[in-house]
């Protein structure tokens, strides 16, 4: 039977967590294809130019990279039962937590997959290698795993993750856990009976890392059952179900999660959408590069450094955009929530040059808005 799409993605990868629970949820007529060494050669390599997954095709030929543009390209064709809120606040604070799953939560999970790799070790390194050659022996995966793997964990201390950041790291991301699990045991989502843009967010970094790997797995299980029970429902979800809760009511068990990604991850931001206006204007017309170099950061009780990512502002941007589009009557709830939460100042701070995905590339380019 022919299918409408092949997702190529890996188990192991974060972001194809993502897109493969929405595709699960939404029901669609699409296969997964393992992104193997032939598969980047034949495919990836040659229609996106660069070695990254996941990759969503079509059946007339065209190529989507990135999940929220994956997501979105495909809300477009099949609108029933949105993962979007129709409501204000619910859809901002959905927008908000995509953002924290796709970019702040990376770095726990980052730190639980290669800081504690001693306990893990042949489970991690044969993913990888299982990936790249699936019909190779078990201690053929391990070697070449531990190959291909390099360039994910030596990227561990660009992301911030030392021995100087790890303890707040691991506190945060505990209490992150116990938020979740008293709101998950009221809660079947985030906002309801049905998986939102935010549950997809989130679904990345608590599946592929935090709930697969066999450390954090075990964390998860032990401390958090039931955001691990959340994390099965988002893996095997009822296709098209489901329902936002009324009144574009946020329940109170989210108020603590959105208080701590303000507090950590839109200083961050703040000082990327900076770092891109300052490099846009040395650099007219030109594409920002994926990392303008080092700035600080804080997580918790603890300071580092770590890169400035240029793509966050786009994700920023969206619940941003958003905010700025409401009315002065559905400004003033979303108000009263951004006060509670710590983040009035940040969704209204200026955003001088706004920038855009350009198709074929991964940095980012000025947008003409």
């Amino acid at each position: 039977m022919a299918t409408d799409y092949i997702l190529y993605g890996a188990d192991h990868s974060l972001y194809t967590g993502k897109a493969r629970a929405y595709m699960r949820f939404k029901n669609l007529n699409w296969r997964e294809v393992a992104a193997t060494r032939e598969i980047f050669k034949a495919i990836i390599l040659p229609k996106i130019g660069v070695p990254i997954v996941p990759v969503l095709e079509t059946a007339d030929g065209q190529f989507v990279q990135d999940t929220t543009e994956i997501i979105d390209f495909l809300e477009a064709r099949h609108p029933a039962v949105s993962v979007y809120p129709d409501t204000p606040v619910q859809k901002l604070v959905s927008l908000l937590l995509e953002l924290y799953g796709d970019e702040w939560l990376v770095i726990p999970a980052m730190h639980y997959r290669w800081s504690v790799l001693d306990q893990q070790r042949d489970f991690i390194f044969s993913e990888f290698g299982r990936m790249s050659a699936p019909d190779a022996s078990f201690e053929e995966q391990l070697s070449i795993g531990e190959k291909t793997s390099r360039m994910f964990s030596g990227s561990v201390p660009a992301l911030g993750i030392t021995p100087q950041t790890i303890p707040a790291i691991e506190a945060v991301y505990l209490e992150l856990l116990d938020q979740l699990n008293e709101h998950f045991g009221q809660y079947d989502f985030l906002l309801g009976s049905r998986p939102g843009i935010g549950d997809f967010g989130l679904i990345g970094p608590l599946y592929a890392h935090l709930g697969r790997d066999p450390v954090p797995r075990q964390l998860m299980q032990d401390r958090a059952p039931n955001v691990y029970a959340w994390v099965e429902r988002m893996n095997n979800p009822v296709p098209l179900a489901g329902e936002f809760l009324s009144d574009d009511e946020i329940p109170p068990t989210l108020i603590p999660v959105l208080q701590t990604m303000c507090r950590d991850q839109f200083p961050d931001v703040l000082d990327v959408i900076r770092n891109n206006r300052a490099w846009l204007e040395k650099h007219p017309g030109e594409s920002i590069p994926r990392v303008l170099g080092m700035h600080p950061f804080t997580t918790g009780a603890a300071s580092g450094d770590r890169y400035i990512h240029s793509y966050v502002q786009w994700m920023f941007q969206r619940a941003y955009a958003h905010y700025h589009s409401l009315s002065a009557g559905q400004r003033a709830a979303a108000d009263l929530l951004l006060n509670t939460i710590g983040g009035y100042q940040a969704m209204n701070t200026e955003i001088k040059h706004w920038v855009a995905r350009k198709p074929g590339q991964l940095e980012l380019v000025e947008s003409s808005r």
